[in-house]
């Protein structure tokens, strides 16, 4: 069974054209600018091996250089998409380069096998940069980035592979390797155009569904993550304490006298003093600390440290507060916040530790405001703990004081 390759690489630019449209319109509804740059490359790409074809041997070798240029261009405009979708900046130079490097080739290098060597490798490499791009995503897990770094690096496999094994293919018979080839990778042009669009969907819905279940997790006036967000984080950061044997401790902050300010300054004052107040707490916490707002302006943070590390640091987040000096139309604002600190072992339920925490921010509330009380009482499990490494039977056990509430 024989192909025609005109008809062929006419189907595969056809399939091109249509998906770099689809590509294209896409990008302007939902405001994608990588989308774009990819609808951008299929369409040049088509465009410039559709007039190829077509007019074969008709066209001038000025016309033909510039057609492949634009083609290697294309190449280029996908790797920087791939660049602009994961949130980094073209590289218009690395854009340019392979057009450059092929130009040059067809004015020095007259071995035609030559430049068709050069041209699979610039090719090849522009597919290299592109799956470099996905496998340096860090965001998605292997099992899911897998096809986003295959699809290029077969591609660029597809078009060094007859250049690197060519010459042990019937070689006395150069014209069936030929055709054989050209058939080879037209079947194949049509097959990358498909699995790299689907690629792209499959990136922008793993995004879109990232980008909504961040939005969930946030506060929208502090940015910081929501009760929702900040439960979940927790949970995975004392799993994994737990399995390392290191304590954690949470403190849970109340902004002193909120509803006064709201009331004499009004909601728009008091919006910016819980703003204030988050940026405080996010300055004070090292990046691997979680904050969260929990309530109107209750908030809450959890840290990797024992208890008296904690105290300090809460100590530092009342004083950098206190010295806010927000003033309004109507006088100064008073911005001070009482703070409970708790904490565990190991292994301590984030239940246990706000409960705790939440006992000693009464305290605090009750001894004057503007002040930082850590947890009298231990928690039930750590109790439960310490009676457990003791090797206390079960029936000696006296039953655990409860965390007040």
């Amino acid at each position: 069974m024989s192909f025609d390759t005109s008809t062929l690489y006419l189907f595969a630019t056809m399939v091109a054209g249509m998906l770099g449209a689809m590509l294209m319109l896409f990008g302007r509804q939902e405001n994608i600018p990588a989308l774009k740059w990819w609808g951008t490359a299929y369409l040049l790409g088509a465009g410039s091996v559709a007039i190829w074809t077509l007019g074969g041997s008709s066209l001038g070798v000025h016309i033909v250089l510039g057609l492949n240029a634009v083609g290697f261009a294309a190449c280029g405009l996908v790797w920087n998409a791939a660049r602009i979708f994961h949130g980094r900046k073209p590289n218009l130079a690395g854009l340019v380069l392979g057009p450059i490097v092929w130009v040059a080739t067809m004015t020095m290098v007259e071995s035609p096998a030559m430049r068709m060597t050069i041209g699979a490798g610039i090719v090849a490499v522009y597919a290299a940069l592109t799956a470099t791009e996905l496998f340096s995503e860090r965001r998605r897990a292997m099992q899911k980035r897998w096809l986003a770094i295959a699809v290029p690096v077969l591609h660029g496999g597809a078009l060094m592979l007859p250049i690197l094994v060519g010459d042990l293919l019937r070689p006395h018979d150069a014209n069936f390797v030929s055709s054989f080839w050209v058939t080879l990778f037209s079947i194949e042009l049509v097959l990358y155009a498909i699995g790299t669009v689907f690629v792209i969907f499959m990136m922008v819905s793993d995004r879109a569904v990232a980008v909504h279940k961040t939005a969930a997790s946030i506060d929208p006036l502090s940015g910081m993550l929501n009760r929702r967000g900040f439960t979940e984080a927790c949970t995975r950061v004392i799993e994994r304490e737990a399995n390392a044997g290191r304590p954690v401790t949470v403190m849970i902050f109340d902004i002193d006298h909120f509803k006064s300010i709201n009331d004499r300054f009004g909601h728009p004052a008091g919006d910016e003093v819980l703003k204030l107040f988050s940026a405080v707490v996010v300055n004070n916490l090292r990046i691997s600390d979680l904050s969260g707002r929990i309530g109107g302006e209750e908030f809450a943070a959890l840290l990797p440290c024992s208890l008296e590390e904690g105290v300090l640091v809460a100590e530092r987040v009342r004083e950098a507060f206190e010295c806010s000096n927000i003033t309004c139309e109507e006088g100064a604002v008073d911005t001070t916040v009482s703070i409970g600190v708790a904490g565990g072992p190991a292994g301590t339920e984030l239940e246990v530790l706000l409960a705790s925490a939440d006992t000693a921010l009464y305290q605090a509330k009750r001894g004057g405001r503007n002040r930082v009380e850590a947890a009298e009482e231990l928690p039930l499990s750590l109790e439960n703990w310490r009676r457990k490494t003791a090797g206390l039977p079960a029936t000696a056990r006296q039953k655990p004081t409860p965390v007040r509430a």
